[in-house]
């Protein structure tokens, strides 16, 4: 009977959306570590969430010179910038992080937290 359960979660596992599988384990991790979710905080709220990079950019556009990288908690995507900086070491797509900061918004709406503190995650 074990078998069995064990072929139907490696079936599940291969046939599913990889997409979809990160969306529910970063969600599980976010429950696991007490963190808050994205789609759950508003503007001004300090917030400390679990997620990770999906995209790093070095001097992008609006960001005067900084590291702009897009986050994702498995519910929602929240801009993390770093004003000032050319490069941080660890800060690169698909890390895994925990980040504290202050909730703001981009100027096309999108959130986004300024200078956040943060954790690399193994």
């Amino acid at each position: 009977m074990a078998a069995g359960g064990y072929l139907r979660r490696l079936t599940r596992r291969l046939t599913e959306d990889p997409e979809q599988r990160d969306v529910e384990e970063l969600s599980d991790e976010v429950v696991n570590t007490g963190a808050q979710r994205a789609i759950d905080c508003q503007r001004g709220q300090e917030v400390t969430m679990v997620g990770t990079l999906r995209s790093v950019e070095t001097n992008a556009k609006g960001c005067a010179g900084g590291v702009r990288a897009e986050f994702f908690d498995g519910t929602d995507t929240v801009a993390l910038v770093w004003l000032g900086q050319r490069r941080i070491p660890g800060i690169d797509s698909g890390r895994k992080l925990r980040v504290h900061g202050r909730l703001g918004k981009l100027d096309n709406g999108t959130k986004a937290i300024y200078n956040p503190h943060y954790e690399i995650q193994q």
